[in-house]
């Protein structure tokens, strides 16, 4: 196994670069935990990719999170509920997923569920653009079987990640090691970056 060290910018550049390589619409995954800041590099990929000529959506799980009453059925800091139970994948699947996959109705929703109000977020659906590029980020996204074409999985050594995790957030920790072991991410995502040192991203090759 090799691992690369790149910048931050060329990480992105690379990854722009990469998705912008099709014609068809694209479902990425970028899976990690909160350490790890998948939204930002979700975020830093939209206009990149704009500018290759593949408008880019970015969907955030925390914006397809269950009911309050799911969540939290067995606690507000149960690692089991957190790692199983508390992202709404058949929405995610029904409102952005299947309708951006092959024969879907290119009609999608951004947002289903207002976590603050624990509401729905009632917001209209949009026409996804012609060679699009939908960027759906968030922790723990794959192994469950949600349809996406690529994944990227940024990854944290077991110390970084309880070093960099929110305090108030060290009773998710159990759910990310179970998930490490149980569904080993690293070993199938098609790029994986190391991502201990935020400003210090390092590419994985050479894996299989």
């Amino acid at each position: 196994m090799r691992v690369r060290p790149v910048s931050p910018e060329i990480l992105i550049e690379e990854l722009a670069d990469h998705l912008a390589g099709s014609d068809d619409l694209l479902r990425v995954a970028v899976d990690g935990a909160p350490a790890a800041r998948p939204e930002a590099l979700a975020d830093a990929l939209v206009d990149p990719l704009r500018l290759r000529g593949r408008p880019a959506v970015h969907v955030r799980t925390a914006d397809f999170l269950r009911p309050a009453s799911l969540r939290f059925e067995l606690g507000r800091t149960d690692p089991d509920s957190f790692y199983s139970a508390w992202v709404d994948e058949a929405g995610l699947r029904r409102e952005v997923l299947d309708p951006a996959g092959p024969g879907g109705t290119g009609k999608i929703i951004t947002r289903l569920w207002n976590a603050d109000t624990d509401r729905a977020a009632r917001e209209p659906y949009a026409d996804l653009p012609a060679r699009a590029v939908v960027i759906v980020s968030g922790a723990l996204l794959l192994g469950a079987g949600l349809p996406f074409d690529l994944s990227v999985h940024l990854e944290l050594s077991p110390a970084a990640l309880a070093r960099r995790t929110d305090p108030a957030e060290a009773w998710t920790l159990p759910a990310y090691a179970r998930y490490a072991e149980e569904v080993d991410p690293a070993s199938f995502a098609d790029f994986v970056v190391r991502m201990d040192h935020p400003t210090r991203p390092a590419l994985v090759l050479d894996r299989f």
